[in-house]
């Protein structure tokens, strides 16, 4: 029988419902029919959680994978201490800020070892995460640094839609002053090449324009779906790839959504955020592009405000593990072959 792959789930901010979804999701017993379950984080704050909503799971504190036990009914938890028993939920705390950057750095470490096949992420708190002494915008950019890649793109996941990023966590005005052919270029590049190792040989590909109606041919916006968009369009025609645009992005997206293309390529953070999350929260996956290892991630946040009441919902969360299973099987698969 194959290996299951061994998926490392990072604790994410232990002040938000990271802790929560986490161990609800590993008490559904069928994840262990296709993956092992590997948690970085700390054994007492999942203990703590698995008291709140009431899933009365066992726990197994190892320091190394090799002692896991990846039985169903058993949360196998590589325990880095970092949490106070009192830490509270639901409040900005630079421990838990500083834990979350430190539970990624190890997993890191373990994925550079060879021990893991994929990083399944809970979410994190900017602002905690900042106030810990970690300056990053968010899990993307510090899984970049940690393993020495200047840039990737974020990918998001949902029934139906994907949608490919060109900038994300920056201001508005610094996004459209950041977007240029060859940063679309590459961001359309990354988009190409993930699908088509998912298996769509020819992949359908729409990218967005900037302004209202894509500019309308020059009377909305100062020119930069010309300046900025169409000469990264015109090299993928140059090279026979199946990109149409830049396109209105309502427009793009109702024909996304009635299955015209593979991708689309977003130019800014709610601009194909949006629509993903109209999907509902649970449906949608962060995938992080351009990474030499494969991260998956829930499309929310920490939710403070309904954090430590048992009321998270896991769904996120087990969608982001599967999606991480698929791609690790499937890297698994082109190795061999």
């Amino acid at each position: 029988m194959a290996l299951k792959p061994v998926i490392g789930i990072t604790m994410g901010d232990a002040a938000g419902i990271g802790p929560e979804i986490i161990v609800k999701s590993l008490a559904h017993p069928e994840l262990y029919d296709t993956c092992h379950p590997l948690i970085i984080g700390d054994t007492k704050r999942l203990q703590k959680a698995d008291e709140i909503v009431g899933t009365g799971l066992k726990f197994n504190t190892i320091e190394h994978p090799r002692d896991a036990l990846f039985t169903p009914g058993t949360v196998d938890c590589i325990d880095l201490g970092l949490i106070p028993e009192d830490l509270p939920f639901g409040k900005i705390s630079p421990v838990a800020g500083d834990a979350a950057y430190r539970y990624i750095e190890r997993t890191i470490d373990l994925i550079k070892d060879g021990e893991l096949q994929a990083i399944c992420t809970a979410p994190l708190n900017k602002e905690a995460l900042h106030a810990g002494g970690h300056i990053f915008p968010g899990h993307t950019e510090i899984l970049a640094h940690l393993v020495g890649v200047e840039e990737v793109s974020m990918m998001l996941s949902a029934p139906g839609l994907r949608v490919i990023h060109v900038t994300t966590h920056i201001g508005l005005i610094d996004a459209i002053n950041k977007i240029e052919p060859g940063l679309v270029l590459r961001t359309i590049e990354r988009a190409h090449d993930t699908l088509q190792r998912a298996g769509i040989e020819n992949p359908r590909i729409g990218v967005c324009g900037i302004n209202p109606h894509a500019g309308e041919n020059g009377l909305f916006g100062y020119g930069e779906e010309e300046d900025k968009i169409i000469p990264a369009i015109k090299e993928t025609h140059s090279r026979g790839w199946n990109v149409e645009g830049p396109l209105p992005a309502d427009t793009l997206f109702f024909r996304a959504g009635r299955g015209d293309f593979d991708i689309v390529v977003a130019m800014y953070h709610d601009q194909g955020h949006g629509p993903v999350k109209v999907l509902g929260l649970e449906a949608g996956v962060n995938i992080t592009v351009g990474l030499p290892v494969i991260r998956t991630s829930v499309d929310h946040g920490t939710a403070f405000d309904i954090a430590g009441k048992s009321i998270a919902d896991e769904r996120s969360l087990l969608e982001a593990l599967r999606q991480a299973i698929e791609l690790a099987n499937r890297e698994k698969s082109s190795h061999a072959a």
